[in-house]
């Protein structure tokens, strides 16, 4: 077990009380695996304990890419959120850290 840190980066920030996470693969093969396994169901309850809404995703395949739009999220947005975070900029590393089991040919060598 591994994180999707080792395949992906990401980057991520606010949209209002919602907010958004851009996930890109490291290599075509790395945004295949992501595009058929980190679903927005998956986002979702990775998130729940934050009291995030019903999660959508959107392919961008251009860019070898995900965007997650996270809804409520940030508890009223930047202006009125008590959140540490209030902008959104750290969840796109959050989401790195979820556990994930890649195939051995996807795993980076050190």
């Amino acid at each position: 077990m591994t994180t999707l840190r080792a395949i992906a980066f990401a980057r991520s920030g606010d949209k209002g009380s919602s907010a958004n996470i851009a996930i890109f693969g490291r290599t075509p093969a790395a945004y295949a695996w992501i595009r058929a396994h980190l679903t927005a169901d998956r986002v979702e309850a990775y998130f729940r304990p934050l009291g995030v809404g019903t999660v959508v995703r959107y392919d961008v395949p251009n860019l070898e890419a995900l965007n997650f739009v996270l809804p409520v999220i940030l508890a009223g947005g930047g202006s009125c959120s008590l959140r540490i975070d209030a902008q959104g900029k750290t969840l796109g590393q959050a989401l790195l850290e979820m556990p994930v089991a890649l195939p051995p040919e996807l795993v980076p060598t050190p």
